[in-house]
């Protein structure tokens, strides 16, 4: 789900692809059957619409065949736009980017944004008239696949800019408001590096500073880390030290969390936005969002969704099977789920606050294609989530089922509006709340 341009794929994958069945599925989608509840797909995703999948709703594997519809992309047509529920309006921040991927917002307002195929960082500042960002910068320049990046230590005066890169975490120096690093990366620790597979490293910080998450996705779709060497200390999320000592496996089984880590703001949970495995039929395996449980267990490559067995692993690591955990949220299955964040600002409607946002980067591995919209998912001023998300920002594929959009990154700007990064596009989209 989550790769770059570039394609590169361990064997497992190239043979995830080579068993679908190949469908082109732009020229008819609308003449297909609408969707069984609680499933649904791109030409039923709408601003405002509900969603909510248990683990009772999961078909079996292969009730349907495994279909490969990768999305064509194509500019986006002179009358397609971003669409946002009632009172919410989406303008164009930025565009002519080069493959944006996550955004975080520094504590003096400036947004940093992660080029992963440029392999630089930019920063941008305020907002003209015409509601594009006043001033952008190369932050930092000649990284290997940035995506994570986190200030240090938390807190309105952070003296360092943590960097993702795909098989390291570095770090540059910083004073609130630097436009350009002012000195080379210092290397913090070692990651496994992406040969095959996901290639998007995260990185959060606890509230207080003492230990950094950093997110690894799996190298392949099914690889067995019994017998792949190579799957170490993959699909998990790590914990170090911020100096980059003590690492630890945090939480396990979590195909893919390279997309997205969270930290609620109000609870000091953390949380994550997850790209499940292929392969399984159009209605498996569901992506999804959860807060994450310390030395937790969810699944992959042997279960899903709780104890679910995957086939092709069958009679696998049956210890472990009741151990697995049901993720908080249940998203639609191949959405490709990348970052989150917590809503935070002044600006939307107070029933919003503490809610997260998360982009769905679009599916490959369905038959008509779901995802390609930013969801919100509601935490009821509770910090709990209870299993539904609501279509928030839709509209990156026309009627017809061409591609012009991928929402990537998420972060909530200074000012309360929100900003989304498509990789699409290669645009920044702008959400803000004008009232009914």
């Amino acid at each position: 789900m989550n790769r770059p341009k570039k394609i590169t794929a361990s064997l497992s994958i190239v043979l995830s692809f080579v068993i679908c069945i190949t469908r082109n599925e732009t020229s008819h989608a609308q003449n297909d059957p609408a969707p069984t509840p609680p499933f649904t797909d791109y030409l039923h995703e709408s601003p405002g619409a509900v969603h909510k999948i248990t683990v009772q709703d999961l078909p079996q594997p292969f009730a349907t065949r495994s279909s490969g519809n990768p999305p064509d992309v194509q500019p986006r047509p002179a009358d397609a736009w971003p669409q946002a529920p009632e009172g919410f309006k989406v303008e164009l921040y930025a565009n002519g980017l080069t493959n944006p991927r996550l955004m975080r917002t520094a504590p003096n307002g400036d947004v940093f944004l992660a080029e992963g195929d440029a392999g630089d960082i930019k920063v941008f500042r305020g907002i003209t008239k015409d509601r594009k960002a006043e001033k952008i910068e190369v932050f930092a320049s000649g990284l290997k696949q940035p995506y994570g990046i986190a200030f240090y230590p938390p807190g309105p005066d952070p003296r360092w800019v943590y960097v993702g890169d795909t098989d390291a975490v570095v770090r540059f120096s910083y004073h609130g408001g630097d436009m350009k690093a002012t000195g080379k990366p210092e290397h913090v620790a070692d990651l496994p590096h992406a040969r095959a597979g996901h290639w998007t490293r995260d990185i959060r910080f606890s509230l207080d500073g003492k230990k950094m998450y950093v997110s690894v996705g799996s190298g392949s779709n099914l690889d067995d880390p019994d017998t792949h060497p190579g799957e170490k200390n993959r699909a998990d999320i790590l914990e170090f030290n911020p100096d980059g000592s003590g690492m630890r496996v945090y939480a396990y089984g979590i195909r893919n969390s390279g997309g997205g880590l969270a930290v609620n703001p109000k609870t000091g949970e953390l949380w994550c936005s997850v790209n499940e495995r292929d392969g399984l039929g159009d209605n498996l395996v569901p992506d999804y969002i959860t807060h994450v449980q310390d030395g937790g267990f969810y699944g992959w490559p042997w279960f899903y969704s709780g104890g679910n067995p995957d086939p092709r692993l069958k009679g696998k690591h049956l210890e472990l099977k009741d151990k697995v955990i049901v993720p908080d949220v249940l998203l639609q299955p191949h959405n490709a789920s990348l970052e989150m964040t917590f809503y935070d600002g002044k600006q939307f409607p107070a029933e919003y606050d503490g809610d997260v946002f998360a982009s769905e980067h679009g599916s490959w591995n369905k038959s008509v294609r779901a995802g390609y919209e930013v969801i919100r998912v509601p935490l009821h001023q509770t910090g709990h989530a209870s299993g539904e998300y609501e279509d928030f920002i839709t509209g990156f594929v026309t009627k017809d089922g061409t591609v012009w959009g991928r929402p990537v990154g998420i972060t909530v700007a200074k000012d309360g509006s929100l900003l989304v990064s498509d990789d699409g596009s290669n645009s920044i989209w702008r959400v803000n709340y004008v009232g009914k």
